[in-house]
C-alpha cells in the first residue's frame, strides 16, 4: 500500500479504535463483568449513549470548536455544553421512566425480591453527565492542539518565507555597486598586470557563483562560506589605498560545518563600507575562528560618518539590520552578538559566537 495511502488512513484508523476501546470499557466490559444476564432495554440504552456520545464529541469538534470557541465565543461555548450535559442526561431519564429501567434492573439483580420503588440513585446520573464531559473535554483538547499545530505550521511556514525574502534581500546586497567597482578595478588591472586582473576576475566570478548556487540552500558548508569571504576581502583590498591598514586573520582552512549562507558578508561588507577614508588614516582587523562548535567572527574598524550618505553606505546599514533578524531566526539562543560603537577610539567593532552543533 502506499506511503500516502495509509497517511491518510491512519487518522481515520486511529477514531476508530480509539471508539471502540472507549465502547467496550465503559459501555460493554463494565457490565458483562457483573455475570448478570441484563434486559434487552439496558443494552439498547448503553448504544444509544455511546452513538450520543460519538455524536457529542464531532459536533464539538467540528462545529462548536472552530465555530464558537475559535471565534472567542467562549461563554456561549460553554453555555452549549452545559445545555447539551443536562440534555443527555435528561433524555436518560426519560428513558428509564419510559422504559421503567428500575424495575427491569431490579428483576435482573433481585429477581426472588418483591419490587419496590425507590427514589431514582443520582450518582448514575451524575456519572453519565461526566462521561458526557469527558467525550467533550477530549474533543476540545484534540480540537486545540490541532488548532495549535496548524498555526504553529503557518507561523514556520511564514517564518521560512520572511528568511528566504531576506536572504533573497542579502543577496542583493552583493549589490552592482560592488561588482561595478570590481570590475572597473580589473579592467585597469588589465592594462598594469594581466595576472594579477585574471585572478581577480576568477575571485569575482567564483563569488557570483557562490551568491546564485549556494545561497539557494537553507545551509552551505562553513569551508564555502570561508572561501566566499576571503574572494570578497581580496577583491576589497583593489580599491584600499595605502592610507588603510588591514589586519586579517582568516583561516586558510577550517573545520567543516553547515551555516546558512551569506550570514557573515554583512558583518565584514560593513568594514570597508564604513571603515575607509581616501583622505584619512583607517585600519580594519578582521578575524574568524572555529572555536569546537562555535564560530567566532570579531570586526573592528575606524568609524568615517560621511561614508553613511552613500549608496553603499545606506544599503549596509539595511544589510546588517537583515542579518540581525537572520540570526535571530535561524539561531534562536544559539548566538551572542556584541556591538560596540561609542568608544574613544572611534571604532566600530563587533563580536559574534554561533552555536553551529
Amino acid at each position: 500500500m502506499p506511503e500516502i495511502t495509509i497517511k491518510k488512513r491512519m487518522p481515520l484508523l486511529i477514531h476508530v479504535l480509539g471508539w471502540s476501546l472507549f465502547g467496550s470499557v465503559i459501555f460493554l466490559l463494565t457490565p458483562l463483568s457483573s455475570e448478570v444476564e441484563r434486559p434487552d432495554e439496558f443494552w439498547i440504552k448503553q448504544a444509544l449513549q455511546f452513538i450520543f456520545l460519538v455524536a457529542t464529541f464531532y459536533f464539538n469538534f467540528f462545529y462548536l470548536i472552530p465555530k464558537v470557541l475559535f471565534k472567542n465565543k467562549n461563554y456561549l461555548f460553554l453555555f452549549l455544553n452545559f445545555l447539551g450535559g443536562l440534555a443527555y442526561v435528561g433524555i436518560l431519564i426519560l428513558y428509564d421512566e419510559w422504559f421503567n429501567m428500575q424495575e427491569l434492573m431490579h428483576l435482573a439483580f433481585r429477581p426472588e425480591v418483591p419490587y419496590t420503588p425507590r427514589p431514582r440513585n443520582l450518582y448514575w446520573d451524575i456519572s453519565s453527565l461526566l462521561i458526557f464531559y469527558m467525550s467533550v473535554g477530549i474533543s476540545t483538547s484534540i480540537g486545540a492542539v490541532q488548532k495549535w499545530q496548524s498555526d504553529e505550521k503557518i507561523r514556520l511556514e511564514l517564518q521560512q518565507q520572511q528568511i528566504n525574502s531576506e536572504l533573497s534581500y542579502l543577496k542583493a546586497q552583493i549589490n552592482p555597486h560592488f561588482f561595478f567597482n570590481t570590475l572597473n578595478n580589473i579592467y585597469a588591472l588589465t592594462n598594469i598586470d594581466v595576472e594579477k586582473a585574471k585572478t581577480a576576475l576568477l575571485k569575482l566570478s567564483r563569488m557570483m557563483r557562490y551568491v546564485l548556487y549556494e545561497t539557494e540552500k537553507n545551509q552551505t558548508l562553513l569551508s564555502k562560506e570561508n572561501e566566499f569571504i576571503k574572494d570578497f576581502i581580496e577583491l576589497m583590498k583593489l580599491r584600499l589605498t595605502n592610507k588603510v591598514t588591514l589586519d586579517l586573520h582568516i583561516p586558510e582552512k577550517i573545520e567543516d560545518a553547515e551555516i546558512a549562507p551569506m550570514l557573515l558578508l554583512p558583518f565584514i561588507e560593513n568594514c570597508f563600507k564604513h571603515g575607509i577614508s581616501s583622505q584619512k588614516e583607517s585600519s580594519i582587523l578582521i578575524s574568524l575562528s572555529k572555536e569546537k562548535n562555535y564560530l567566532v567572527l570579531h570586526t573592528k574598524n575606524t568609524i568615517f560618518k560621511s561614508t553613511e550618505n552613500t549608496p553603499e553606505g545606506s544599503a549596509s546599514g539595511i544589510g546588517m539590520t537583515n542579518t540581525i533578524r537572520r540570526l535571530e531566526l535561524l539561531y534562536p539562543g544559539k548566538y551572542k552578538l556584541d556591538i560596540d560603537k561609542e568608544n574613544a577610539e572611534n571604532q566600530f567593532r563587533i563580536t559574534l559566537k554561533i552555536d553551529l552543533s
